[in-house]
């Protein structure tokens, strides 16, 4: 199957040609300044399936994790579209839940950085909680 998606103002589109892998929230401070004080939800592809037509800008930032995280988004209505782990490689590009055509295909399974979250945030007691960063995939695997 394949799951499309794109921004605000509809500059950028893309196509996905694979099945989600896993999907999460995250509450990094760097998360949470793209997201204006809220989480990012992200549905998890693997890289090579996400093709994205449009103009696309990037920020690369070192995250809090260590790793240096490029972020995409469009140029002329801003839309978070993705972020992706350059180094180390190997890891899912994470796609922001909301520019997705069907916004159902993945709720969140786990929420990371929960530490950074702010008292007043809304944590569903009902999937697991990770401090920090996700779990360290197993030896092996490509996360």
């Amino acid at each position: 199957m394949t799951h499309t998606g794109g921004c605000f103002c509809g500059q950028v589109r893309f196509t996905i040609d694979a099945e989600p892998v896993g999907s999460r929230m995250c509450w990094c401070r760097d998360c949470q300044r793209i997201a204006s004080g809220s989480a990012t939800v992200n549905v998890l592809f693997p890289e090579e399936a996400v093709h994205f037509q449009g103009d696309i800008t990037t920020v690369e930032k070192v995250a809090d994790s260590g790793n240096t995280v490029e972020r995409g988004f469009c140029p002329k209505c801003g839309s978070q579209l993705y972020s992706k782990t350059v180094k180390p490689k190997g890891m899912p590009m994470r796609v922001r839940a909301g520019t997705l055509d069907d916004p159902e295909l993945m709720a969140p399974q786990s929420i990371i950085w929960a530490s950074s979250a702010p008292s007043w945030a809304m944590l569903d007691p009902d999937i697991p909680h990770h401090p920090k960063g996700p779990p360290a995939p197993p030896a092996g695997g490509a996360g």
